[in-house]
């Protein structure tokens, strides 16, 4: 079924900033409308965030105990570990946390992040045990704990304080920490729901420099927070919560941080992946430079992101950059082995409203990125699972952008029949023995069924309709001027009508690079087709050909030049 493509609705136009009024592209205006920005107030703060504007950290419930009790450490000596969630949003609030307080000068902090595959995800009874044994009297969570009961009541039990910090929605109970400072628990005023956990780690750092500088008995330094807005970066573009309010302005000034960085590890991979002398964009660090760090915990291959993120050694980081390329190899490799298999087991699959698949053959550590692809060429709710030598299956699931379903709740329909699941509406994980695989499937059939009224096609908002005329290199300085973009500020889609394919070339990896033209052949454009769908592959079969195309914008850097390109999101036969 073909998706459905719908104009934003925009009542009024902005009113633009007289210091850039006159140079303004009409386009970005007409972007700005189907965005909703009218009032000029508004445009100002979008384009000119300021660091001044953002909310005092002690807005957040528990954050005053939660400094109170770190000072009171500093002052007692004690030890503390920051406990992380192993994926970059915890990877980068580690960082970031353990970076501020050595700077402040806490004189040891350690840090534990638990193994994706060998230990899994959360914050673990065991680990508070062993940390209790090495002296640690205080465990700061970064990214996880809002849930784990049980490592909570054993720290506890064990005379352990725990300043929980996370920002995953909590169950009917919230853990009985020393102190919760979550802005998604039920009852915080601050309004900054919208944090990653390193957003939250990093209002704890500012909340802690300014305690520690009103502080009569805690010493002071000049240590300025924005050394670590390239860690907050990197978590919040990862994590793809909402580029609003305080994280819009956090993420533009850090976008220029991380492009600056003197940080061995982040350099020699920005480096490596050509991301050096030019400004980043948020694209750059959650398309490119992310994956290859992400690929580390994946695959357990020895070095974590954890490890990147902290080297000061430049020859070093090059040695380390190198394997972090040749374990992303290894990922991609293994990818797409299983996502060719997954497919092939998945030829005559009786069910219309879901997809199921699990091998032996499959790597837990690139579960989740194979249900996505599979939901991408099936457009539907894809289960995948690694199936172990002891008949449990691991899984991850993922929904399709843009459908309306949860899957959580669908794992719920049947879970007396699995060992653990949980996760967000759109991605989840689940454990369940392979002899229940056949009633699970039945049940996720019958769910799946029951909501199934009448089938809803996935529909594609666009901001604004233009001709290829209109895209230039002068458009594409105000577009960035514009940004950043990401959750919560999409990049804008354009809608060209009826444009010409004039070729189509295959790249490595399945992506197509298309050259395009208006009707009139009077603009052209070179165009990217990205890991193209089924359905877009049987479309753009007629080349030279018509058709109407939606695309985003954005800069193509290659041998040393600098052009525009149109990244086609989708595509339709003009008829």
């Amino acid at each position: 079924m073909n998706p459905l493509w719908t104009l934003r609705e925009s009542e009024n136009e902005p009113v633009i900033p007289s210091n850039v009024e006159g140079q303004w592209p009409k386009l970005i205006t007409k972007v700005l409308a189907a965005r909703g920005f009218a009032e000029a107030s508004h445009v100002e703060k979008l384009l000119f965030p300021k660091l001044a504007d953002l909310k005092d950290p002690l807005v957040l419930k528990g954050m005053s105990q939660a400094l109170e009790r770190l000072g009171q450490a500093y002052l007692n000596k004690e030890k503390i570990c920051i406990y992380a969630d192993f994926d970059l949003d915890g990877t980068s609030g580690l960082a970031l946390l353990k970076t501020g307080m050595l700077a402040l000068g806490f004189p040891d902090v350690l840090h534990y992040q638990p193994k994706r595959l060998a230990e899994g995800y959360g914050f673990h009874a065991h680990a508070v045990e062993e940390l209790k044994k090495q002296g640690v009297s205080l465990i700061i969570t970064v990214d996880v704990g809002i849930t784990a009961h049980a490592a909570i009541d054993k720290a506890n039990e064990l005379g352990v304080d725990v300043i929980l910090t996370d920002h995953h929605l909590p169950a009917d109970t919230i853990p009985s920490a020393f102190v919760v400072v979550n802005p998604n628990q039920g009852d915080c005023p601050s309004g900054l729901g919208y944090l990653c956990g390193a957003g939250v780690a990093f209002y704890l750092l500012r909340g802690l420099k300014r305690h520690f500088h009103d502080h009569p008995q805690l010493p002071k330094n000049n240590w300025d927070l924005k050394e670590v807005l390239d860690y907050f970066t990197i978590g919040t573009l990862t994590d793809m919560v909402p580029l609003v309010d305080d994280n819009r302005v956090l993420v533009k000034h850090g976008l220029v941080k991380l492009a600056e960085t003197k940080r061995a590890g982040l350099r020699a991979l920005l480096e490596e992946l050509d991301l050096t002398g030019r400004p980043l964009t948020s694209q750059d660090v959650a398309i490119r430079f992310a994956p290859k760090l992400n690929a580390l915990s994946r695959m357990e291959s020895g070095i974590l992101p954890i490890d990147i993120f902290l080297l000061d050694d430049p020859s070093q980081a090059r040695d380390m950059v190198r394997q972090v390329m040749k374990n992303n190899s290894t990922r991609v490799q293994l990818q797409g082995d299983a996502e060719a298999e997954a497919q092939q087991l998945l030829q005559g699959w009786p069910h219309q409203d879901f997809v199921f698949v699990a091998s032996r053959n499959f790597h837990r550590g690139v579960l989740g990125l194979i249900a996505t692809k599979l939901t991408q060429v099936y457009n539907k709710p894809a289960f995948v699972g690694a199936v172990g030598d002891d008949g449990m299956i691991v899984g991850s699931a993922r929904l399709p952008q843009g459908q309306e379903a949860c899957l959580v709740e669908a794992m719920s329909s049947a879970q007396e029949l699995l060992s653990r699941f949980g996760g967000h509406s759109a991605a989840a994980g689940f454990e369940i023995a392979e002899t229940k695989v056949s009633t699970f499937v039945g049940k996720l059939a019958d769910h799946f069924s029951d909501l199934r009224e009448k089938p809803k096609p996935l529909e594609i908002f666009y901001d604004v309709e233009a001709g290829l005329s209109e895209v230039s290199e002068a458009l594409m300085k105000w577009y960035d001027f514009v940004g950043p973009f990401g959750a919560g500020f999409s990049i804008p889609l354009i809608h060209f009508t009826n444009v010409q394919v004039l070729s189509k070339r295959e790249l490595k990896g399945g992506h197509l690079r298309l050259k395009i033209a208006d009707a009139d052949g009077g603009a052209s454009a070179e165009a990217l087709l990205f890991t193209p769908t089924p359905r877009q592959l049987d479309t753009l079969t007629n080349v030279p050909g018509f058709y109407h195309v939606l695309g985003e914008l954005q800069w193509n850097y290659f041998a040393g030049q600098k052009t525009v390109q149109i990244l086609i999101r989708d595509l339709k036969a003009a008829t």
